[in-house]
């Protein structure tokens, strides 16, 4: 609890030196506070350049953070979150205390020099690796690390966008990926600290400012399911684009990579050129979305322009997150459907405002497919309960569209590309990349569904496995039977308990011959007996058993039995 708290103070005290990092190279390379503000307006420090300082600016960006990310921490390129995932599932949550300094310095400069991306990532890595160093310094266990970890990320999160319940749920949907009440605890108290400290500096307002808004038609239901919809195939198109441009940049660049960013500065300044609202993160753009200012062209060219202006900043080795991004997507997709609506229907539509808000967390959720977090944050944002029913209709829908259309999210997609998969086994790990097939027993006998349970408790009893499968009258797999079923069940009142089998018959999580052991781990150990059936990859027919010590045996093979005539 006191390191879950010390986490919490440090990396409320690292946002708020982001943030002035931030606001400083903002101001000293565009002359405002915030540049989108006031897009195609001069830089006062160079008036005479006009609005062509754009050009310039994220070269001279490049030039100062390309060198540092290059030189000192490799892992500050990029949004930073996908790496803290990796560092939790397959790598004992250990993260370089140097991450902090350079992302701050890397995501400040690339942000205020016009990248155009969010904060929340840098932020996530920044506490993060404040959480893993404590951690580390103190000598916890490596599951301690690892809580540690995220409590930094829900703090990065808590101070940065004044959203601590958002936080926690940030740090339990993407980075630990489970929910226990230890994790909750912990989470919570960085979170609360990391809040107070953030509040202090920044008030207690949210980071944005948006309109209320209320139902009024039934009818409107049944717009925001298609907004959910379309938002889930966008936030895919964000990721697919994301990625299509930086293997673009990979395979356009051929010099060295302390220099690309500068290089890539000069295609993200002719951006900024022709669309000044992408300069940097772009929150007056969004709130002005929300507000319905804008008209329907020109909306969705700022959402086509935030995607490309993004995945350049990303692919030319720039430092920052892409929630923030998928937000001002959202906002601008939501207008645009919004405001089409109100043309067509009048009269039944609503505020243009209330699908700019729904559309941004349908967005979010669409990419990075966290529909618990984007639920939380945009009610946090808004502060109006009546935002729920349609918030929480749009993110399921657009998740399960996301879901439908690809595997991956904007998170784990960028691990993917270079060989990872957070469920599969870590590089060089010494068991997991078997197949199942490999290591599995012989399949125990299985039992007839009409068995009697007080027969079934005494198979149970002599057999190793804990359970058994069972079949049907017509010989069919049914699912496997426990011992610990049998057992509750012969516990309870005589009359109220099952007869036989059949009656308790459990489906069990599906495991194949062909299929990874490192997959097949997780359902393994969350099984309630000692071991699960495996089936043939065709068809729907055990082959064998997996149990707990055949998966260990994998580290040694059986070897051969000697002869009489062996050597002792």
């Amino acid at each position: 609890m006191v390191l879950a708290m010390l986490v919490g103070a440090g990396t409320g005290l690292g946002s708020i030196a982001f943030r002035w990092c931030i606001q400083t190279f903002t101001r000293l390379f565009s002359g405002h506070d915030d540049y989108a503000a006031a897009p195609g307006s001069s830089n006062p420090h160079v008036s005479w350049l006009g609005p062509f300082f754009v050009l310039a600016v994220p070269v001279v960006g490049g030039l100062l953070y390309g060198p540092l990310v290059n030189r000192f921490a490799k892992e500050a390129r990029g949004h930073g979150v996908p790496e803290v995932m990796l560092a939790v599932a397959q790598r004992g949550g250990r993260i370089s205390p140097k991450v902090a300094v350079v992302k701050t310095l890397a995501s400040a400069l690339t942000i205020g020099s016009g990248g155009s991306v969010g904060r929340e990532g840098p932020i996530v890595q920044i506490g993060s690796a404040l959480g893993s160093t404590l951690g580390r310094l103190t000598r916890l266990t490596e599951d301690r690390v690892k809580l540690l970890v995220a409590c930094g990320a829900a703090g990065g999160i808590a101070a940065t966008f004044n959203a601590p319940l958002a936080g926690v749920i940030f740090a339990m949907e993407l980075i630990l990926a489970t929910f226990s009440i230890e994790a909750f605890g912990a989470t919570v108290l960085a979170s609360v600290v990391a809040s107070i400290i953030g509040r202090a500096a920044f008030g207690e307002v949210a980071f944005l400012t948006l309109p209320t808004f209320h139902v009024q038609h039934l009818i409107q239901y049944t717009f925001f399911a298609v907004l959910g919809v379309l938002a889930g195939g966008i936030g895919v198109a964000f990721t697919r684009v994301l990625y299509a441009i930086e293997d673009a940049c990979d395979w356009v660049w051929r010099g060295p990579e302390w220099l690309r960013p500068a290089a890539g500065g000069l295609a993200l300044g002719v951006v900024l050129l022709a669309l000044p609202e992408m300069y940097g993160v772009g929150y007056p753009v969004l709130e002005g979305a929300t507000e319905g200012k804008y008209a329907i062209g020109l909306l969705l060219v700022l959402l086509l322009g935030k995607m490309i202006a993004t995945s350049l900043t990303i692919g030319i080795g720039g430092s920052g997150g892409v929630f923030a991004p998928s937000l001002f997507i959202g906002a601008t997709l939501g207008a645009a459907f919004g405001a089409g609506v109100h043309t067509l229907l009048p009269g039944a539509a609503g505020a243009v405002g209330a699908y700019a808000l729904v559309g941004m967390g349908a967005v979010f959720a669409g990419a990075a497919r966290a529909p618990i977090t984007a639920v939380v944050i945009l009610f946090e944002l808004t502060g109006e309960y009546s935002i729920i029913l349609p918030l929480m209709l749009a993110i399921v829908l657009a998740t399960v569209t996301s879901r439908v259309l690809t595997r991956d999210t904007v998170y784990t997609l960028k691990l993917r590309r270079h060989g990872i998969d957070l469920e599969g086994p870590a590089a060089g790990a010494a068991i997991g990349g078997e197949t199942v097939a490999s290591v599995m027993e012989p399949l125990p006998a299985p039992v007839a569904d009409s068995l009697k349970l007080a027969e079934a408790a005494r198979l149970l009893s002599r057999s190793a496995h804990g359970a058994l499968p069972v079949r049907g009258p017509d010989g069919a797999y049914m699912g496997i039977v426990t011992a610990r079923a049998v057992t509750e069940a012969l516990a309870e009142q005589p009359d109220g308990a099952p007869s036989v089998t059949g009656d308790l018959v459990e489906t069990p999580p599906r495991l194949t011959a062909d299929q990874q052991l490192a997959h097949a781990l997780s359902p393994l150990l969350s099984a309630s007996g000692t071991g699960l059936p495996v089936l043939d990859a065709g068809k729907n027919e055990p082959v064998g058993w997996l149990s707990h010590q055949g998966a260990l045996r994998s580290l040694h093979p059986p070897q051969d039995t000697p002869t009489a005539a062996s050597p002792r």
